[in-house]
């Protein structure tokens, strides 16, 4: 079986101090029309690089790099375990509607796993969190090796997994053993494009003269990137709104970072630079408050040069892999992710 036996022989060199990642997100659902009950993508280093969905029932590649890494038992494989996941996840469903004295309408199961491991030092994390309906339900602590369970409805699930030792032990192998090998080939097999650097077009964006101005980055990679203002040499925190790095619909990203201005004199426009820094770059994309270089709807600017495409595409990519991946709903804690080659039982019940 052809998978990164090269790679295996050939090791991963990386960059000391670069944090890298591999995450898995599964989620099913009842009662959403014209949507799969369940999905699973897997992600490293933020690219999503397998899907599989009920329709298909096929685990796929989602980039060239990894349909030229493995051959096709490896996806009969994987195909397998993903269906196996599904049954069980749908089975879940049931349980917990029970567990919630629910009976119709719309629910979703999510679970998120993987690990990050840093290059030149052995320190890995790995994460396992599983949410219902939009809640968190149970995770796992890798440092207690226990389950906890935020809400009355999980404690039955905790008990159970608490007392199954062995399948703790799998999960603990997995996150810290078997999910950064599986995440340095894949990472390795995807070498020339997940670890490239894409610089960014940088620019300053103001709806109108009372409103804030944007500073503006698109079309960055990798997504380890920082966005502030400063004055004088020296950061600034407040009257500043940073925004959230949001991916564009050809891999890259974009992010952006608002300065108000009501409180800046005309005079002190000079003092105020946007400072880019992206991990791979060498030096810092810096862009100075100048009224001359502000791009606002007032001033007509060429298609090709304003970067509204960027901003619309980015938010419409942001809907569709949330849709694909979180089934609809957000967690309403930020949580770190997850991935699947585990075959631990997370049967409810």
């Amino acid at each position: 079986m052809k998978i990164f036996l090269l790679l295996l022989l050939l090791g991963v060199n990386g960059a000391a101090g670069v944090t890298h990642s591999m995450k898995y997100f599964k989620t099913a659902s009842s009662g959403i029309p014209n949507f799969p009950e369940f999905v699973s993508v897997g992600l490293v280093d933020e690219v999503e690089f397998v899907h599989y969905d009920s329709n298909t029932k096929r685990a796929e590649p989602k980039q060239d790099w990894m349909k030229e890494a493995v051959d096709q038992q490896y996806w009969d494989t994987q195909s397998e375990i993903v269906l196996r996941q599904q049954q069980t996840f749908k089975g879940n469903i049931d349980i917990l509607k029970q567990r919630f004295n629910q009976t119709g309408g719309v629910h979703i199961v999510q679970v998120m796993y993987g690990c990050e491991w840093t290059e030149g030092t052995k320190e890995v994390k790995g994460f396992w969190q599983e949410g219902y309906d939009g809640e968190d339900f149970i995770s796992f602590d890798l440092n207690t090796q226990t389950w906890i369970a935020p809400t009355a409805e999980a404690v039955i699930t905790k008990n159970k997994w608490d007392n199954n030792k062995a399948e703790i032990a799998q999960a603990k192998n997995y996150l810290t053993e078997i999910c950064p090998q599986w995440g340095k080939k894949y990472l390795q097999a995807g070498r020339s494009s997940l670890m490239r650097t894409d610089r960014p077009s940088v620019s300053l964006l103001q709806k109108s003269s009372s409103s804030p101005v944007s500073c503006f980055a698109t079309g960055f990679y990798p997504n380890k990137a920082v966005l502030f203002w400063r004055k004088d040499g020296d950061d600034l925190h407040d009257n500043v709104e940073e925004g959230e790095i949001l991916p564009n619909p050809d891999g890259t990203f974009q992010k952006s970072s608002d300065l108000d201005l009501s409180s800046v004199r005309p005079e002190d426009w000079g003092k105020y630079e946007c400072v880019f820094q992206l991990d791979g770059l060498k030096d810092d994309i810096i862009t100075k408050l100048d009224q001359s270089v502000i791009r606002t709807n007032s001033v007509p600017v060429p298609p090709s040069e304003f970067p509204v495409g960027p901003v619309v595409g980015g938010v419409v990519g942001l809907l569709l892999l949330t849709a694909c991946i979180c089934g609809l709903l957000i967690w309403r804690r930020r949580v770190h992710g997850y991935q699947r080659g585990l075959e631990v039982d997370t049967e409810l019940e």
